[in-house]
This record gives structure tokens, sequence and C-alpha cells, in this order.
């Protein structure tokens, strides 16, 4: 059973272990951002925050973690997609195309 897990944007400092992650799962890494799921330091599955499939750790039980990322996606696009949101996106846009 997997226990403590993190789930965390990527970084640019991911990009190896996404990639080895991508290899184990005989697919292709996520391209730009991406949510991980980690537990005792080893990324065991990631999910691109665009569109695009889950990579897990095949010989690990990560089904479960693949589901918690997808959740994860799902509520951060449901946030950006908030009025409010929106409106702070255009305020500043206008701001910084002015500076």
């Amino acid at each position: 059973m997997i226990e403590n897990v993190t789930v965390r944007r990527s970084t640019s400092g991911d990009e190896s272990a996404i990639a080895r992650l991508a290899a184990l799962d005989s697919g292709r890494p996520p391209r730009g951002p991406a949510l991980i799921a980690e537990a005792d330091s080893r990324m065991l599955a990631a999910l691109p925050l665009g569109s695009g499939r889950a990579i897990a750790d095949p010989f690990e039980p990560t089904a479960e973690l693949v589901a918690l990322l997808e959740l994860r996606r799902a509520q951060i696009g449901s946030a950006d997609r908030t009025p409010e949101r929106r409106g702070l996106r255009r305020l500043l846009r206008g701001r910084l195309s002015h500076a």
C-alpha cells in the first residue's frame, strides 16, 4: 500500500524523472506543465495539466493515484473557469501590456 502521497505541479527539474517514468510506462512524457504524484521521494504518476493521458509506474498500484491526479486537474480547470479568475486574468494582462 502506498502512503504519504504528495501531489504537486511539475518543475523543470522533474524532466528526467518524468522521462524515466514515461519509458517505464511505454508512453511519452507530457508536454508542458503536469501534476506529479510521488511517495517516498519517488515519482509514481504524472498527468499533463492540459490534455493527455497519465503516465504511471506499471510496477506499483497507481490507479488510485492517477484518479487523484485527474480529480486535481479537474479542480484546477474548474477554478480557472470561474468569472472571478477570468476577470483577474484580463486585469493582469492589461496591466502587463501597459508596463
